[in-house]
């Protein structure tokens, strides 16, 4: 007995401590190990769930935001959105961007939508329009059928009523100098502007100094039904045409190529994007061409009588007094209102239309004073025709 007692605690003895401290717990049994097992899957099943659950609902949030934030860009490629004219002519952009986007130009000629074609009336002023009473008699009951443009000093704050025809029809200007190329820098961006809205057909260069000869009606159907743009571009072998050329303009403008007209023009959609576009002839006329050589008698009419000679009437369809000499025209104010006057105007040489000759030369008329607004008013179903 003594000998199993003490080979049993010989036995113990050769144990660690560690070892004999461990044999002292049980194991665990087999149901809570099971247990644990369990609810460990069930926990790392669940936060896969919540996982998915937390991706899933921010896919959901985001698609409704994404969806929001390329709806814009769908209406912004629609039809209606190339072709509904600017809401708001002061634009951000500047006279390279305004003549890049101008120029841009559909290749189909066919209009896959009902087009109205307009004339853009775009007045060139240093400020006020005070003939402007006027002009809205002479539009009234034809608001489909036109547009307005206004350049004028960039000083010059307007203050048309909202219910004027001209409220609101400024364009962002720069300083226009008589002369210089910034004058044919400001006709330039009426036109860019005006090539903005596409139903703008045909566009004419007017002043503040300038009335319309007739009613609304014969206005729109002349100008229409003309198979020619109306620019003057004459070859004048004096001082003032062919003496102004300077032969560094060569090889783009040679001599024989020298035209001079009217600085009003009006011309239709094919040239004003040529106009507007331009880039081979401009920097000749820009830098040889400067007073004495007044850049916009001759920048227009020469390009054009170059590029596209055979859609040019070669006139004007403003008349203007020159008898009186000078560097400008006659002006005329109250006093010069009559019948004489007009009859004066109407007696004019017959002229060239659509290839036969016609006495209605001129739809409209300049240098007019303030003071004629009156008499104008007075007399405009006599004189005018509305």
């Amino acid at each position: 007995m003594k000998s199993r007692v003490g080979s049993h605690g010989s036995l113990e003895e050769g144990k660690d401590l560690s070892t004999r401290v461990v044999t002292q717990y049980k194991p665990l049994p087999l149901r809570l190990l099971q247990f644990l097992l369990l609810f460990l899957g069930l926990g790392i099943v669940f936060s896969f769930v919540s996982m998915y659950m937390v991706r899933y609902s921010v896919v959901q949030n985001v698609i409704p935001m994404v969806q929001s934030r390329f709806q814009p860009c769908i209406q912004q490629l629609s039809l209606e959105s190339w072709i509904r004219p600017p809401s708001n002519l002061l634009h951000s952009m500047n006279d390279t961007q305004l003549f890049w986007r101008a120029s841009i130009v559909p290749q189909i000629k066919d209009y896959p939508f009902n087009r109205t074609r307009k004339i853009a009336f775009m007045f060139l002023t240093r400020g006020p329009l005070p003939l402007a009473p006027l002009w809205e008699r002479f539009l009234k009951g034809n608001e489909e059928l036109y547009s307005i443009y206004i350049h004028s000093l960039p000083s010059y704050k307007p203050d048309f009523p909202p219910s004027s025809v001209f409220h609101g029809r400024q364009i962002p200007s720069q300083v226009a100098e008589w002369g210089r190329m910034s004058m044919c820098d400001a006709e330039r961006r009426l036109l860019a502007n005006a090539l903005l809205d596409i139903s703008n057909e045909w566009f004419v260069l007017l002043s503040e100094a300038c009335i319309p000869l007739h009613n609304f009606k014969a206005v729109y159907h002349y100008i229409s039904r003309s198979r020619y743009s109306f620019m003057g571009a004459v070859d004048e072998p004096g001082p003032y045409g062919r003496g102004r050329y300077n032969p560094n303009m060569t090889p783009e403008v040679n001599l024989t190529d020298w035209r001079k007209g009217s600085q009003w023009f009006e011309v239709n959609r094919k040239l004003a994007v040529d106009i507007v576009k331009d880039e081979l002839y401009y920097p000749k006329f820009e830098q040889f061409c400067r007073p004495a050589c007044y850049v916009d008698e001759h920048y227009f009419p020469t390009m054009l009588t170059i590029e596209s000679p055979r859609l040019l009437a070669n006139r004007t369809l403003t008349w203007v007094d020159w008898s009186r000499g000078g560097a400008h025209p006659a002006t005329f104010g109250k006093a010069d209102i009559t019948d004489q006057f007009f009859k004066k105007i109407s007696d004019s040489p017959l002229c060239i239309y659509n290839n036969q000759p016609t006495s209605l030369c001129f739809l409209f008329a300049r240098k007019f004073a303030p003071s004629a607004l009156d008499p104008l008013l007075e007399h405009s179903a006599k004189f005018l025709g509305f």
